[in-house]
């Protein structure tokens, strides 16, 4: 599916294409949040880096979050540097992926059957999740990628689901 987005002054508009269009995870953990999850979650899509196009690529900035051992994260936020909206992650630990905050996608986007929240462990106390009967929950990591939940509920080109 292509995929395009764009911040909110759109100084930058980008496109790209997705098998793991369905905005189904919500992450709750602190640099999300505070990054780009004015709710107190994020959710990130998954996406074909190769196929990553931007136009403004002047306007943008990178940040790259200090964690709690005080190393640098190896993943890259871009986002705007005008208006400041959260555009994608890139981490070149995975080169061929990139994970556009679906918050900034202008194109629409498919209903997911379920929500999975995940870093539960770390959420602002002032954060009330809202699962739904049947949502997967976790504290920390989810126990499959966004291609595995995908295919899982049989909504990725080629695979088959449960």
């Amino acid at each position: 599916m292509k995929l395009e987005g764009s911040c909110h002054c759109r100084a930058v508009r980008f496109t790209v294409e997705s098998t793991e269009p369905y905005p189904f995870m919500r992450c709750y953990c602190s640099i999300c949040r505070k990054t780009a999850g004015g709710g107190g979650y994020a959710i990130n899509l998954g996406a074909d880096h190769r196929t990553l196009r931007v136009e403004g690529k002047d306007h943008l900035s990178v940040y790259q979050a200090t964690l709690e051992d005080g190393s640098t994260s190896t993943g890259r936020r871009h986002f705007c540097r005008h208006c400041g909206s959260a555009l994608w992650l890139y981490d070149p630990s995975w080169p061929d992926l990139v994970h556009p905050h679906a918050s900034a996608i202008d194109t629409p986007l498919p209903v997911p059957p379920e929500h999975v929240h995940i870093m539960l462990g770390s959420k602002a106390g002032w954060v009330e999740p809202e699962p739904r009967a049947g949502d997967p929950c976790f504290d920390a990591y989810p126990d499959a990628s966004l291609a595995q939940w995908h295919a899982r509920h049989g909504l990725s080109p080629g695979k088959g689901g449960d």
